[in-house]
């Protein structure tokens, strides 16, 4: 019962499920929420593989999740990192093919899995579903589309501000004052969001921290999104 009423009430908060589910009494959303299933991962499991049959999507509830891909040469790229409130999987669900990339918990996680036949029943229960779905996969596209666009033409300190300033979600700091930032991953795996090696991510950080940008800590950024706004701003921009 207690996980129902925890699904529930992430359901609708959820970006994807909320607006579907708005019009809904409390007995409808209870509904919904029991065709989910609760489940686990410990901090380094897999969750699933590129090439996987993808017979369910996720819903995490705490943790977060790296969505990734190995090249032949064994090279890894981090795609995006899925947080509270996210949902993974969608894609082979939608499709029925195989997954389109590794899924790795990246701390202990928790989420609530639904498999296909439920999502399908979902959909033709609530056809906004469709619509939300494919916002959901253009919103998609648009970042994949923005994070090759960010590799190939932006240098890695604009990358980096760029994406500081997102993980600062709109947070401003107080005249004289930082905002603290919590990354909560190494920085091998900022890296590998970047696009980047390790040893340039820490010439960008150190180039952000000399212009007065971020200072570090041992655990986390304080960061001034007005200086990071500014790098931000790559030349070709304008």
């Amino acid at each position: 019962m207690a996980d129902t009423e925890d699904c529930a009430a992430l359901l609708v908060r959820s970006n994807f499920f909320g607006d579907i589910l708005a019009g809904c009494c409390e007995a409808e959303v209870a509904a919904i929420a029991r065709a989910f299933r609760p489940s686990r991962f410990d901090s380094g499991q897999l969750i699933f593989s590129r090439e996987d049959t993808g017979d369910f999507l996720l819903m995490i509830a705490s943790g977060r999740v790296r969505l990734s891909i190995m090249s032949d040469e064994g090279r890894e790229l981090s795609v995006r990192h899925a947080v509270r409130g996210d949902i993974i999987g969608e894609i082979a669900v939608l499709d029925g093919l195989p997954r389109s990339a590794d899924a790795s918990a990246l701390s202990d996680v928790r989420c609530f899995m639904l498999f296909r036949s439920e999502f399908q029943a979902l959909v033709r229960a609530f056809p906004d579903v469709s619509i939300r779905l494919i916002e959901l996969l253009c919103a998609r596209l648009r970042s994949t589309t923005n994070q090759l666009e960010a590799i190939a033409l932006h240098p890695i300190e604009v990358r980096l501000a760029r994406f500081l300033l997102v993980a600062l979600g709109g947070r401003q700091a107080e005249p004289g004052k930082r905002v603290p930032l919590e990354l909560g991953f190494s920085q091998s795996e900022l890296a590998q969001l970047l696009g980047a090696s390790r040893p340039k991510v820490n010439a960008a950080l150190g180039f952000l921290e000399d212009i007065g940008a971020i200072k570090r800590t041992a655990d986390r950024l304080f960061c001034d999104p007005v200086l990071l706004a500014q790098t931000a701003r790559h030349p070709n921009d304008a």
